[in-house]
């Protein structure tokens, strides 16, 4: 009779499925992303996502405190500007909201990693993430025509602005052809060779969105972005994305959003030795805040389920909105 081959042996108590886990989910391995406004004393809702906050720099840097002590060291700053314009000129200004904020968390906690999202659809009033060209305007039901290389200007001062306020990283997000190569290039030029740039490299045109866009203010007022954040059809384009974002400088690259595209994650992991962070956006955020609000689901089990797959199939970080919740759940 042939010996039954009992794999089960290793999965029957909770301690042994504990110590045969091949992927480990830790605290370190993630980043806590943050809405940053103008004023003082400010904790604002965010309605599509419940426990998500717009902050001022003054509750913000409470905020921070508490995450750190858990110990969660990285955090990803998205700032909310009270004024807007057709160039999104605020978002380089050196007493803008980020630039204020980066300036006075790393005096009060130094040793956070703060990485700055270097985009303009916050800024501008139009809601895309470059320089509208002359033929585009608000009337329009079509895409918008985006001057690639007008951007690129932009997005350098972006950078550099943040890097002079003392940003450890900075996160290129418009998908614009070209945008690592001119960071590093302007980065390096001004003496800011070890500030850090984590490129969004394969960033999909996904319907997931919805919720950081309430949270940032940054819906666009007319046409989508499909012609500059890459087909959510395709795989081969992302890695031509990433392989480009490498070959410019990049030192982390990317993948957003994260859940449906797991397989992105792992191609992009096996194929290029680079580390690589994936983005737990907001709708995935929602979805489940919803769902588990209704009692149809476990929240908790379900987060660390998830954060888990993204880590397995090769994520090194994990920019998510639980952050916090898991970092304290890990601890349990």
């Amino acid at each position: 009779m042939e010996i039954i081959k009992r794999l089960r042996r290793l999965r029957k108590t909770e301690t042994l499925r504990k110590i045969f886990s091949e992927t480990k989910l830790s605290i370190s391995d993630l980043i806590m992303p943050y809405f940053v406004v103008e004023g003082k004393n400010i904790k604002e809702p965010i309605k599509s996502m419940p426990g998500i906050f717009r902050y001022s720099i003054d509750n913000l840097l409470n905020e921070i405190e508490d995450i750190y002590n858990l110990g969660i060291f990285a955090i990803l700053l998205f700032g909310v500007p009270e004024k807007k314009d057709d160039s999104g000129k605020n978002a380089y200004d050196k007493n803008g909201i980020v630039q204020k904020a980066v300036k006075i968390i790393k005096k009060e906690i130094q040793d956070i990693i703060i990485i700055t999202d270097v985009c303009l659809c916050s800024y501008t009033n139009h809601g895309h993430c470059g320089i509208l060209s002359s033929t585009s305007n608000f009337q329009s039901s079509v895409s918008p025509v985006i001057d690639n290389d007008a951007t690129l200007e932009i997005l350098s001062e972006i950078a550099l602005s943040h890097a002079e306020s003392g940003a450890d990283i900075v996160a290129p997000s418009s998908m614009m052809d070209g945008q690592v190569k001119i960071i590093r290039e302007t980065l390096d030029k001004n003496g800011f060779f070890d500030v850090i740039i984590m490129s969004y490299s394969a960033k999909y045109a996904s319907n997931f969105y919805g919720p950081f866009r309430e949270a940032a203010n940054s819906f666009p007022k007319f046409g989508d972005r499909k012609s500059y954040q890459i087909n959510y059809h395709n795989l081969k384009e992302a890695l031509r994305e990433v392989e480009q974002d490498i070959n410019e400088g990049a030192d982390i690259v990317m993948v957003k959003p994260a859940l449906a595209y797991l397989d992105v994650i792992m191609m992009v992991k096996e194929k290029f030795n680079i580390p690589v962070v994936a983005y737990n956006v907001s709708g995935e955020y929602s979805m489940i805040k919803a769902a588990s609000e209704k009692e149809y689901l476990d929240e908790k089990n379900v987060v660390l389920e998830i954060l888990t797959s993204i880590k397995r199939a090769g994520a090194d970080l994990i920019i998510t909105y639980w952050a916090k919740e898991i970092a304290k759940w890990l601890k349990e």
